[in-house]
């Protein structure tokens, strides 16, 4: 029938109820704003569309009022699957409130599913998830009890002696996505993206599932004028495009409306970089930055994380390493805040489900990652804890399959407040909350696992830095000017196994001037 240009209005009212509904995008960038927004007010005006299964992979959403925002609605919403919900916090809520069936799974086997679901294979075979929440030993990724009735979709095989999980296939009748410009035609081009995030592979999977596939754009060009190598999208798995009606719909990010640097239409000069203030999160984060090798291709995850990067330009090392972000982004300087998933002046783009088999095939050979909760196992948990449901996101797929693992952050949290200066480190006030705990209330990344993979694992916080052993976490480090017994061992459930060569942590660290890591 040939491709539809339609308005965000009216795509919004072709939307059945009852269907599986899919959503590309990462955080804000590709991802269809102005369509999500007009589903949204026709469900508050008519309480349609409603009882939709919502499929989405990465974050999607500014954690206020856009991106999956919309869609967080109860009994328009009826069930979702997804990977990341922490910048969706009113879909994460729904589903802590048992108001909706919530499955979560890793945005790799996410990505990975829209593929096996566009060549009609029945689903993911992966060794990813094993032993965390996702495991259907555990929970499966079934995120409250309204899901533990409900079917599920992973489970665990055994072939040639090796456990495997395998993930079901999800066929999507309705799929929203965001890009640059379409022709005449329906082919979609992504030029001004950041990044090209799961495009592609959800189009080919609604589309080879009988779907309907609803792309919002920014312009409508000529027939034949668009450069075959910008498109990511044939015209042949579109069938309606939506024009925006304003560009305030297209942003490259829900922190920047558009930067060419971001998607490498042109090099952006860098500004001077300014020392950052020595902090408690740049203490963690320099001590992190020691750990960095040579030619390594490295995964820097958000919050503490981020500050590896600045350490590392102060420091003039950056280009001793590539970084690179789960979107699909080789190169450049990873972004944080708003703008997390895109880079400035990147190297490489590739489609987020091809960056998840880079990783999931042991790709990358460091990863520095936030954590929430540890236990003495080694256990860490960032998905679901204290009420909130941010979601696993990439977190499994990278924890699990880097060649060397970091976790990065403060020692308790809530207040915690430190007075760093002359190569020492003094608590001022506590936090509120003790981050090593007896059991974590869920378990994102499996130490069982990792033993048995044979995988170095650090926990690097502004006071102790810890290492994985088969017999539980060792504490290795300590900050001078700490006292050991009262503000480490006193603040966790019992004590940590101590190394034969504990040593305190280097004091260069604790000083506000450059370490000197460059040699």
């Amino acid at each position: 029938m040939g491709v539809k240009f339609i308005t965000a209005k009216e795509a919004a009212y072709m939307i059945p109820n009852g269907i599986t509904f899919g959503s590309n995008g990462f955080m804000g960038t590709t991802f269809a704003e102005e369509i999500a927004m007009e589903i949204e007010k026709r469900f508050l005006e008519t309480g349609e569309p409603n009882n939709l299964t919502l499929v989405f992979c990465a974050a999607q959403g500014d954690n206020d009022r856009r991106g999956l925002q919309h869609l967080a609605h109860e009994h328009l919403i009826r069930r979702t699957i997804g990977a990341h919900y922490g910048m969706a916090r009113k879909l994460g809520e729904l589903v802590v409130q048992n108001k909706v069936i919530g499955y979560d799974f890793p945005q790799g086997v996410m990505c990975h599913l829209l593929r096996t679901t566009a060549a009609h294979q029945p689903g993911e075979l992966t060794r990813v998830g094993l032993g965390t929440f996702v495991d259907p030993r555990i929970s499966g990724g079934k995120m409250n009890e309204k899901t533990q009735k409900e079917e599920d979709l992973v489970q665990l095989l055994q072939i040639n002696g090796q456990e495997y999980l395998f993930y079901k296939s999800i066929p999507l009748d309705y799929v929203i996505i965001g890009g640059t410009y379409a022709d005449e035609d329906g082919n979609i081009s992504f030029e001004k993206e950041g990044t090209k995030s799961e495009a592609l592979a959800m189009a080919q999977a609604c589309h080879n599932s009988g779907g309907k596939v609803f792309v919002q754009v920014q312009r409508v060009v000529q027939s034949g004028s668009l450069d075959p190598q910008k498109v990511e999208i044939p015209g042949v798995l579109v069938d309606y495009v939506v024009v925006a009606s304003d560009l305030k719909y297209c942003v490259q990010n829900f922190g920047t409306e558009y930067n060419p640097g971001f998607s490498g239409e042109h090099r952006m000069s860098l500004s001077a970089s300014t020392s950052t203030p020595l902090s408690t999160k740049k203490v963690i984060a320099r001590r992190a930055a020691m750990e960095l090798e040579d030619d390594s291709a490295v995964n820097l995850g958000i919050g503490v994380p981020e500050y590896i990067s600045a350490v590392a330009a102060e420091e003039g090392i950056s280009n001793k390493f590539t970084l690179t972000v789960e979107s699909g982004l080789f190169g450049g300087s990873p972004q944080s805040g708003l703008d997390f998933g895109e880079s400035l002046n990147p190297a490489c783009m590739l489609a987020m489900p091809s960056m998840f088999d880079f990783y999931d095939g042991g790709g990358l050979d460091q990863a520095f990652i936030g954590f929430a909760q540890g236990d003495l196992e080694g256990n860490v948990n960032v998905s679901k804890f204290s009420g909130r449901l941010p979601g696993c996101g990439g977190f499994i797929d990278i924890t699990q399959n880097a060649k060397k693992l970091y976790f990065c952050g403060t020692f308790t949290a809530g207040g915690l407040k430190t007075e760093i200066g002359n190569g020492k480190l003094k608590i001022v006030s506590e936090g509120k909350a003790k981050k090593f705990c007896e059991q974590v209330e869920q378990i994102t990344f499996s130490a069982k696992t990792a033993i048995a993979d044979g995988q170095p694992v650090m926990y690097i916080t502004e006071r102790a830095v810890f290492r994985l052993t088969k017999d539980g976490i060792m504490l290795c480090e300590a900050a001078p000017g700490i006292d050991v017994e009262k503000e480490i061992i006193a603040l966790m459930p019992k004590r940590p196994l101590m190394a034969p060569d504990f040593h305190l942590m280097d004091e260069r660290i604790f000083m506000d001037k450059p370490m000197g890591l460059n040699p």
